[in-house]
């Protein structure tokens, strides 16, 4: 496949950017709706996307590509348990119009492909390496495993989505469950 002309990448990235904020607020947005807000043609999102389906995978996979960067970013900070909690902050607080884009390919009737399942496992592997080291900082609790950690990011990601709650009712919802997590002093 030959590399996109700038125009092109430009395009593309518009498109994506569009479609995240869109099918983010509305699962049921049309890519009318996508196109108008990239300020192009419905044709030029159908050149880089010729179906709904491939323009929502193509946005959940940039999402979680994002979050993969962000986890391993902070994992570079000084502060290890800090940089797990703000990881888990971002993505609780980022998770309804995530899961909005989750719904919409669904409905599409696809679901995630190769390329957003890559993203994802690279994701929950930066998150898992965030939280050794907050274990290893002695900030989060040994005992605390990935997979119940993990499930509890996913439960706090989806019960603060479908509870709609607002951010101040979040954070306290996510200061107790920090409170499970860290180490007692």
């Amino acid at each position: 496949m030959r590399p996109l002309r700038a125009d092109a990448r430009d395009n593309r990235a518009r498109i994506l950017t569009a479609a995240e904020e869109v099918f983010g607020q509305s699962p049921n947005a049309s890519t009318d709706e996508v196109a108008k807000l990239a300020d192009v043609g419905i044709a030029t999102v159908f050149r880089h996307f010729p179906t709904k389906a491939e323009l929502l995978e193509a946005v959940l996979t940039v999402r979680l590509e994002r979050l993969r960067d962000r986890a391993i970013e902070l994992a570079g900070h000084d502060d290890p348990g800090a940089a797990f909690f703000a990881f888990f902050d971002q993505v609780v607080a980022e998770a309804a119009s995530k899961l909005a884009i989750a719904d919409a390919l669904g409905a599409a009737g696809s679901s995630a492909g190769a390329d957003a399942r890559e993203a994802g496992a690279g994701m929950r592997e930066a998150f898992g390496n965030l939280l050794a080291r907050a274990q290893r900082g002695g900030q989060v609790r040994a005992d605390a495993a990935f997979p119940e950690v993990y499930a509890l990011l996913i439960g706090a990601s989806r019960g603060a989505t479908a509870a709609r709650l607002e951010p101040e009712v979040r954070d306290r919802m996510l200061a107790l469950l920090y409170g499970g997590l860290r180490t007692r002093a």
